[in-house]
Formats: structure tokens, sequence, C-alpha cells
């Protein structure tokens, strides 16, 4: 089993940063992919970005060179530096991460809600 604690949403005007920060615990070490999803009401939920145990990363065309992903394996945590919001960025975001062990499980945080006012 694995706990997500995410931490770093809120209200922003359009142009403006955030940062999202995700910490994991419980069976890190069986930890491959982490990431960021999002979901609006009405809508499913959809991915922003990811980050492999390597390092490699895989961006939402629709974030691709406004938001960065980071993550630091020995603190088990994942990070998302996002710049330039805009409104249709307004969404409940979620983290993610992917574990391999015997089997292979997806686990989520509650999520943390981004709002960018125009």
């Amino acid at each position: 089993q694995v706990q997500l604690v995410e931490s770093g949403g809120g209200l922003v005007q359009a142009g403006g940063s955030l940062t999202l920060s995700c910490a994991a615990s419980g069976s890190i070490h069986s930890i491959s992919a982490m990431g960021w999803y999002r979901q609006v009401p009405g809508k499913q939920r959809e991915l922003v970005a990811t980050i492999t145990s390597g390092g490699f990363t895989n961006y939402a065309s629709a974030v691709r060179g406004r938001f960065t992903i980071s993550r630091d394996n020995a603190k088990s945590t994942v990070n998302l530096q996002m710049n330039s919001l805009k409104p249709e960025d307004t969404a409940v975001y979620y983290c993610w991460v992917h574990t391999i062990d015997m089997n292979e499980y997806d686990y989520w945080g509650q999520g943390t809600q981004v709002s960018v006012s125009s």
C-alpha cells in the first residue's frame, strides 16, 4: 500500500504560477512512475504529466512548455511546477503513482483544487 499526501493547490490569477507537491509513504520501494492528473466536473480525469523512476517525462500537449514535473526518488516526492496558468487549467489535481511488485497497482491522492481566475 502507498499513501499519497498532496499540497500546494489554491487560487491564482491567469499568468501566475503554482507548485503542487506530493509525498508518498508506505511501500515506496515498489513505486515506478509518478505523476499528476486533473479532473473538472462532468469530464474524465486526464493526464497532466508523468515521470518515470529514470526521469523520463511525459506531458499533455495542453501543458507542455508551461508545466514542469520533477521527482525526488530519495524522498519519494513528485512536484508539478505550473507557470503561465490559464483559466482552463482550473481543476482538481490528483497525484498518481504506479507500483510494481508482485502485481501492479495505481494509487491516487485525495486531490487538490487549482483555480485560475481570468
